[in-house]
């Protein structure tokens, strides 16, 4: 068994016991919840801070990310807009290489996370040193690593890639006559060797949301919806992928739900994405795709553990406090922002979507 088996196969125990062990948020009246609203926007004028959730966190922090000028999008376009911001702090509500590629990108910025408990299992599933290593066993591979990693493995890499610009870019390699490396999702990795046919070895990595999609209940699903249509994300199961109508990032999502021409649609990624699918298609009725079933139980049931653990309470203790700060080792960032570069050089020029596209 090679490290991109063991590795990620020895750290799935520990990766369940953290999922087990996520506290539960917080119930809250909505008294509570509108007082915890209040004082937030008034921290943020205060603080000069901004605002900036990813589409997987709860319905209400999204909401007030759009009311007080922030913004809701995916990990690379979260970075760029805190980028672009004139906001001395920004507060990025998602996972925490999530608030390490805002740092990137915006070095001189304060980065604050409500929480920097929350994981993501691709990054606890591809640690440094082990993926380092794998990737000195092939001097002569080009590693593409995919932007849901940490700031360590993005500075290892040759090039770093969205979802919906992997294709493109493992193509544009493939042309070259270059062997991968990828990491470290592998369906995602299955997705993109199955389109391009290049020289890919894969990372066994997983998101935990989407690696729960199951074929046998969604097939179930579309027999009980048969003119639905079904999108799904590319870090689903190659057999989920396969009854796909449409696949794509979740911006791509949200942008092939407003061009169907249906009236129900079965979506394959975490439901959190259904706040902003439900502003582009308020008409249309959005379901979500079965994670478990008479073929199995879930864990994460289409939403993710950690994207749960940022609150209304611990967003107000963070400002307050100017707590769970974000830091980024210079000469590890810049050797990140090398790959980092190189995709968005080469997206801008291949005029590839780069926006909200991970």
């Amino acid at each position: 068994m090679s490290l991109a088996e063991a590795i990620p196969q020895g750290l799935q125990a520990k990766i369940d016991t953290i999922i087990d062990n996520v506290e539960p948020t917080a119930w809250l009246s909505e008294a509570e919840k509108n007082d915890y609203i209040d004082k937030i926007k008034k921290l943020l004028k205060a603080k000069n801070a901004v605002m900036i959730a990813h589409y997987y966190v709860d319905d209400e922090l999204q909401a007030l990310a759009e009311e007080t000028g922030g913004y809701v999008s995916d990990s690379l376009d979260m970075a760029n807009f805190g980028a672009k911001h004139p906001a001395e702090t920004l507060v990025v509500c998602g996972v925490r290489f999530m608030g390490e590629t805002a740092k990137i990108l915006s070095p001189e910025k304060t980065v604050i996370m409500p929480t920097l408990e929350a994981e993501c299992s691709l990054d606890l599933g591809c640690p440094i040193d082990a993926f380092s290593e794998f990737c000195d066993q092939y001097p002569d591979h080009t590693v593409v690593v995919y932007a849901n990693t940490s700031v360590e493995v993005k500075a290892r890499a040759d090039w770093i890639v969205t979802s919906s610009n992997a294709i493109q870019i493992i193509g544009h390699l493939k042309a070259q006559g270059k062997k991968i490396i990828w990491g470290p999702d592998r369906h995602l990795g299955q997705y993109i060797n199955n389109k391009t046919g290049a020289d890919m070895l894969l990372w066994q990595g997983h998101c935990v949301v989407h690696d729960e999609f199951k074929l046998h209940e969604l097939e179930q699903l579309m027999e009980k919806y048969p003119d639905a249509e079904v999108l799904v994300h590319p870090e689903s199961p190659e057999s989920v992928i396969a009854k796909a109508d449409f696949v794509g990032s979740t911006k791509q999502i949200i942008a092939a739900g407003k061009a169907s021409e249906a009236d129900t649609l079965i979506i394959a990624t975490d439901y959190g994405l259904f706040y902003k699918m439900s502003q582009a298609v308020p008409d249309k009725r959005l379901i979500p795709a079965p994670t478990g079933g008479k073929s199995a139980t879930c864990k994460s049931c289409a939403h993710c553990p950690w994207m749960a653990m940022n609150t209304l309470v611990n967003l107000h203790s963070t400002l307050v406090n100017m707590s769970n700060t974000i830091q980024v080792d210079e000469a590890v960032r810049q050797k990140a922002l090398i790959p980092l570069n190189r995709m968005l050089e080469f997206s801008y020029e291949q005029g590839i979507l780069t926006a909200g596209d991970a």
